[in-house]
């Protein structure tokens, strides 16, 4: 590699890769783990593509298969791993390398590894190899070509958490050490092993995944990605939260939904609607995905239009402009066509998208009304709102709920902060009086207004209260997460915000869900097993037990166990009222609990 003259380099580098196969000795691993260095660091770099290293690295891997004495004399267990590894690096970016790589041949040792021919570490490798060869229109007819590819990739889908933790989580004891070495690349002891196990079962179900998504875009496979028992697994894959670029199971329902032969399976999957509805209402980086989905799914609207309606008000998500316009628009043509192209809509969907039409128009009359009748509106929400908060200190919340919706209908369109406040006052009533899914709805449309979208503190914590109380740890969890990060930013006058303080009562709750959405936590029960998590000492698995988990601490309960409604009114600045509030997310002095911190049974 030292050498100086680039002829006697590439001869000697050209002859070490026609040579390293058919050697035996000792310490072989170095060179590999080095080439594996390269290949990550430079993977754009032409010149061990041109020297034939795929040709060596498929070598290498069918040497692992057919020679099993040598595979486990000295470390010759890694090679076949880095090998896989090493291949699919150098194909992630560059076409022309994909296209020697499969000249190279180089995909039937991949698949060999994809069937299980080893472990599942080298599975992981395998099919990351191979997803990158499927992303190109002139190396996928290659891939595509061995058949079974895409069922496998499937079944990995599908099986590879529990693979993992039956394989190496649930058995300390019994966990290859190469496994371990591989990990955490020889730093680190058994609670460093369990979280890289995690996210490498994250990535092996991200890249199987990816590869699926690959085949998606084809007709003709659909028919084989389109069964049930894998399309109802799909929402649940989010692929933990360690793989941003990963599509994950919403990505590809996405890609399925674009093609009329995939969506007829997706909408008649029980319970996929739903889980497509809580996702689109989620504020993470696949909500735009899944009311994508929703959208191309309107054939049974009587599902899919609440969660649209709830998000109509988004005016820009991400690199997507207008797509509360999209929604809205989609949802006209719904109601238009009554049933010709749409499925049937019930009375209910019928004065859903109504309401939304109604108010778009009022939106556009306001635009043309004198702005002392805007004011006139402004003062009567206000002077309603109020009531509402009185009617809610006194243990009313019926009653205050009603008026925070006769306060929505008085408030001018335009005012979005005012109607920010509003959706999440009565979203706060609808948790008191056990609605989750109405508390949702609200909590949702006061994320839609707010600007930055998704970014509305107090909604966020309602939100995640209403999740927990019908079992979305996921869910929760993200919004959860979201709230305190909305307070570790917060300008609030109170020091223990200033100093980025998590809220004792978000904390509980993130640690509830975390504890529910354990990556393995399905595969733990299914299996039988109880794990410690080196972290917390919480147990994982069928006998958990969350119920020491308190909704609120004594602190911040008063003597009725009422809370105090927000009267921050938030309104824009050609609307502001001199009795603006702060937001206060922890007031544990007050002798009323604070809506803030007003958590799901009280």
């Amino acid at each position: 590699m030292k050498e100086g003259n680039p002829n006697k380099r590439r001869a000697s580098i050209l002859k070490f890769f026609r040579d390293l196969p058919s050697q035996d000795d000792d310490g072989q691993v170095l060179p590999i783990s080095g080439l594996w260095n390269t290949a990550m660091a430079h993977p754009n770099d032409p010149e061990f593509i041109e020297l034939g290293i795929f040709e060596c690295m498929a070598a290498l891997i069918w040497k692992g298969f057919k020679n099993r004495r040598w595979l486990s004399h000295d470390q010759n267990i890694y090679i076949p791993y880095y090998a896989a590894h090493i291949i699919g690096s150098y194909t992630m970016n560059m076409e022309e390398f994909a296209e020697t790589a499969v000249h190279a041949g180089i995909i039937p040792p991949l698949v060999e590894l994809l069937r299980g021919r080893l472990t599942w570490v080298e599975q992981r490798v395998a099919v990351r190899a191979l997803g990158h060869l499927a992303t190109y229109s002139s190396t996928f007819p290659a891939v595509a070509s061995h058949g079974e590819i895409l069922e496998l990739s499937i079944q990995l889908a599908m099986s590879s958490l529990e693979i993992v933790y039956s394989h190496f989580y649930q058995n300390v004891d019994r966990r290859l050490s190469y496994h371990c070495d591989l990990l955490t690349r020889g730093m680190g002891g058994v609670e460093m092993e369990s979280r890289k196990a995690e996210e490498w079962a994250s990535q092996l179900q991200c890249w199987s995944l990816q590869l699926i998504n690959c085949f998606a875009f084809k007709p003709e496979f659909l028919p084989t990605i389109c069964k049930p028992e894998f399309l109802v697994k799909l929402p649940g894959m989010w692929g933990g939260l360690v793989n941003e670029n990963s599509p994950a199971g919403i990505g590809l329902l996405r890609t399925i939904c674009h093609h009329k032969l995939g969506r007829g399976p997706v909408a008649s999957c029980p319970g996929i609607i739903e889980d497509l509805c809580n996702i689109a209402h989620s504020s993470d980086d696949w909500q735009y995905m899944a009311i994508d989905c929703l959208l191309w799914l309107l054939q049974d609207p009587n599902k899919a239009v609440p969660a649209l309606v709830d998000l109509a008000d988004i005016t820009t998500l991400g690199d997507h402009k207008k797509l509360g316009d999209s929604i809205v628009n989609v949802l006209q043509e719904c109601i238009q066509s009554q049933g010709t192209r749409y499925g049937s809509l019930s009375l209910r969907t019928k004065e859903l998208i109504e309401e939304l039409l109604s108010s778009r128009q009022r939106l556009k009359l306001e635009k043309n009304m004198p702005k002392e009748d805007l004011h006139i509106k402004q003062a009567a929400a206000l002077v309603v709102k109020l009531e509402g908060n009185s009617l809610f200190s006194s243990g009313n919340i019926s009653g205050a709920a009603s008026k925070y919706s006769e306060a929505i209908l008085l408030c001018p369109m335009r005012s979005k902060k005012e109607r920010v406040v509003l959706y999440s006052n009565r979203a706060q009533c609808h948790l008191l009086l056990q609605q989750p899914l109405a508390a949702i709805s609200d909590a949702t449309r006061a994320l839609c207004l707010h600007n930055p979208v998704n970014r509305h503190a107090k909604s966020l914590w309602r939100r995640a209260q209403a999740y927990d109380m019908i079992g979305l740890a996921k869910e929760s969890l993200l919004d959860a997460i979201l709230f305190i990060n909305e307070c570790s930013q917060s300008n609030d006058p109170d020091l223990t915000l200033r100093q980025n303080k998590v809220p004792d009562y978000a904390e509980r709750l993130v640690k509830k869900q975390m504890r529910a959405a354990w990556l393995f936590r399905e595969s733990a029960i299914k299996l039988g097993g109880v794990h410690c998590d080196g972290q917390s000492g919480d147990m994982f698995g069928p006998d958990t037990d969350d119920s020491e988990w308190e909704t609120a601490s004594e602190s911040d309960e008063g003597n009725d166990g009422r809370a105090e409604m927000d009267d921050d009114d938030e309104s824009d600045s050609e609307w502001k009222n001199e009795d603006e509030g702060e937001d206060k997310y922890d007031k544990p002095t007050m002798k009323v609990l604070d809506p803030d911190i007003c958590l799901t049974y009280i």
